[in-house]
């Protein structure tokens, strides 16, 4: 049996299995996560895509250990909004932090919908998979 410890000192593979979890219930929004003290884990489509991941933002959460929610301006989602919160010991210290990419915060439904495509493209690197012709109009 496995065991993995959430400190100020936790490692990326500490981090994985909740990070992994967060992104599958997210419906597969990139999520990462750090220790406070180390280098921590990038999720996307399903997969770990870094195990040495630090953000500004993640960065900023734990020393400010409060939850924010902007654009970064540098690393991997640079101008993509996200929400970080710190993650809390029993005294309230931030000892880490964990971060998703906040889609819900940046258009109205219908806009979100016309912009579906290029948020994807960007966060993801590629354009989501065409629908089937013949499920194009079908019936509920």
């Amino acid at each position: 049996m496995h065991r993995y410890t959430l400190s100020a000192n936790a490692e990326a593979g500490d981090l994985e299995p909740l990070v992994l979890a967060l992104h599958e219930l997210l419906h597969r929004l990139p999520v990462t996560a750090k220790s406070r003290d180390r280098s921590g884990i990038r999720v996307e489509d399903g997969r770990v895509i870094d195990r040495n991941y630090t953000g500004p933002v993640l960065e900023e959460a734990i020393r400010a250990n409060q939850l924010m929610k902007t654009r970064p301006l540098s690393g991997p989602y640079k101008g993509v909004p996200v929400t970080v919160t710190p993650l809390r010991d029993s005294d309230g210290t931030a000892i880490g932090a964990i971060g998703v990419v906040d889609i819900t915060g940046i258009f109205d439904l219908a806009t979100l919908m016309e912009h579906q495509s290029a948020i994807l493209k960007q966060v993801c690197g590629k354009d989501p998979c065409p629908l089937p012709s013949e499920a194009i109009g079908a019936k509920r």
